[in-house]
């Protein structure tokens, strides 16, 4: 005769197992190294500091100093 099992805790079990590949699959697909993040951090500092030396200066918006 065969080992009796507990149902109830077979899939429990098994809905936490399933649960546990699809959240590493989820962290494969989505998720990102550290250098790439960094990479990323980079990029848009670089960006942001392009943009500022483009700006015009906001105290010469066609005011002239008597």
């Amino acid at each position: 005769m065969g080992d009796v099992i507990n149902l109830s805790r077979y899939r429990k079990a098994k809905a936490r197992a399933e649960k546990e590949q699809k959240a590493e699959a989820n962290r494969v697909r989505h998720g990102r190294t550290r250098t790439e993040k960094q990479a990323v951090q980079v990029e848009l500092e670089r960006q942001t500091a392009e943009l500022d030396g483009k700006r015009l200066d906001s105290a010469d918006d066609g005011k002239q100093s008597p």
